[in-house]
């Protein structure tokens, strides 16, 4: 695997995600990047120095104390400080590759330079990502408006010390053994950071903790998508569907790029069916001819999402900002606001509603192929002997009681604002609400296809020579599922086939099969 470097300015989604779930390695920083770091870093210590000048949270206190000086020989005090006061989390921890992808996003950020801090800070990072020292995170506390500040203090937490060299250190996870901060990163021999001035505040003020769910989650929703699609292409096929309405010429006449790019594929994968149009109907239910419709705006958000979310990995994140000046001065030190994550709660929100929507659509295909009213000739709740079995109904009452914990879960968080800090931040993004969301959305999503590809591999087991009948990607997904989950002649428990088929979804096996047919 090919070592990430951070510069500030060119970090990828891929290369967070890498470092995340794959444990990447992170390059030290290079001679451009320390320097760019140390230049504004020695500007702003002179200047603070000087003592004619106030900074926000260099020389004065923070939030509703913004008004209150320091004495520069107290800086790193209070960037030790700050930390500290903002540790407040609350819950079970963050999953391991989330904590990893707020590390690397944070790092990236502050080597960009604007910070003015010292390369070290970000060099101490790094270590603690090659090394395996994993900080506890609670998963709850941020507002995501002053940054992450809670989550992002916990990990520097972890990452620095008092004066003397101790004090709190948190918790952290290295080699698979949860203990203090402190041990870990001694165990690592990772020297815990003495800070200098707005080196704690840089640390944590940054919305990071948003950025990583949105790094992981655009992976996730982009995969959770082709999956749909071979999901409801097997569907059509078990519900002998009419292809008209995929018809290139129809799409192209929409002009969407998402809807062309899912009727392409859904074509793709029906190619050869003997099964699709095997009827005289002239239309089907919304559920199989507005497939491109549904998923189609899906795709084109999720783009979108991906656009926003990588911008905002190589952005000057933090408060104040140390910039190029055009005065007598190289820099100036600027304070203003872009540490708000409105817009990553926004890019929460909409991939919340939007995967809700995928799901939504994937239960309605189970729905009608479990109903004799709707599946075209197939047995009632798609087992053999009805009535002495139930079959897959109930599979179909949990896809449905995902699909409306969706709907609570997808209520927009960045709605939402809770004044705080004496009113000095009167309006907050709450989109660290909205990325924990999400996260659970994605998680029953997988389900919801889950039980889809069971209940339509069972439909087409049903049909007379079904599985010799279907197109091309839909009989390699069809044996994909086969080779994991058997067919049901007889009622048994359902639980372990739905947690087989979703971890067949995560592990991409299904979308390895269909390499060549199916595209992005």
């Amino acid at each position: 695997m090919v070592a990430i470097e951070i510069t500030g300015k060119a970090l990828t989604i891929e290369e967070v995600n890498a470092v995340a779930n794959a444990r990447a390695t992170v390059k030290p920083l290079g001679p451009e990047t320390a320097s760019r770091m140390t230049a504004t870093h020695q500007w702003l210590n002179k200047a603070i120095q000087k003592r004619d000048t106030v900074f926000y949270g260099i020389n004065t206190g923070f939030g509703s104390h913004a008004n209150e000086t320091i004495d520069p020989d107290q800086a790193g005090i209070l960037s030790r400080n700050v930390i500290l006061a903002d540790v407040a989390g609350i819950g079970g921890p963050l999953p391991e590759a989330i904590v990893r992808a707020m590390m690397v996003i944070r790092a990236n950020t502050m080597a960009g330079g604007p910070s003015g801090i010292r390369p070290v800070v970000v060099e101490t990072l790094i270590g603690m990502l090659n090394k395996g020292v994993t900080p506890y995170v609670p998963e709850k506390g941020s507002l995501g408006a002053s940054g992450d500040l809670v989550p992002l203090a916990t990990i520097a937490a972890v990452a620095t010390c008092d004066a003397d060299g101790g004090g709190y250190s948190g918790k952290a996870w290295y080699k698979g053994e949860l203990m203090s901060g402190e041990e870990a990163m001694r165990q690592a021999d990772i020297p815990r950071l003495n800070l200098v001035a707005k080196e704690g505040n840089s640390m944590i003020n940054g919305t990071a903790f948003m950025a990583a769910v949105g790094c992981l989650s655009v992976e996730k929703c982009e995969k959770l998508i082709r999956h749909s699609e071979i999901a409801a292409a097997m569907s059509m096929e078990a519900l002998l569907a009419v292809s008209a309405a995929f018809h290139p010429s129809l799409h192209e006449a929409a002009n969407q790029k998402g809807q062309i790019s899912v009727a392409e594929n859904v074509r793709n994968l029906l190619q050869g069916s003997q099964l699709v149009d095997s009827t005289d109907r002239v239309q089907d239910a919304y559920c199989l001819r507005c497939i491109p419709q549904v998923l189609g705006p899906v795709k084109d958000t999720i783009a979108f999402a991906r656009g926003y979310i990588e911008r905002t990995l190589n952005a000057g994140i933090d408060n104040p900002l140390i910039l190029d000046s055009n005065g007598e001065e190289p820099y100036a030190c600027i304070s203003g606001g872009n540490f708000h994550g409105e817009g990553l709660a926004f890019i929460m929100d909409f991939l919340s509603i939007v995967m809700s929507e995928v799901a939504n659509i994937s239960d309605r295909r189970s729905f009608a192929l479990l109903t004799p009213a709707l599946n075209y000739g197939l047995p009632s709740m798609l087992i053999p002997a009805n009535g002495l079995n139930t079959g897959l109904m109930v599979a179909q009452y949990a896809a449905a009681a995902l699909v409306s914990d969706n709907k609570t879960l997808a209520h927009p968080d960045s709605v939402d604002s809770i004044p705080t800090s004496a009113n000095q931040e009167d309006h907050v993004s709450m989109g660290a609400n909205g990325a924990r969301h999400l996260w659970e959305i994605l998680e029953n999503v997988t389900n919801v296809i889950a039980i889809e590809f069971l209940c339509a591999a069972q439909a087409v087991d049903l049909r007379e020579d079904g599985p010799r009948r279907l197109g091309q990607g839909s009989r390699i997904a069809h044996a994909v599922v086969r080779k994991n989950v058997a067919f049901y002649d007889k009622d048994k428990e359902m639980s372990p086939d739905i947690a087989r088929l979703a971890q067949l979804i995560k592990g991409e096996k299904i979308l390895e099969a269909l390499m060549g047919i199916q595209k992005q």
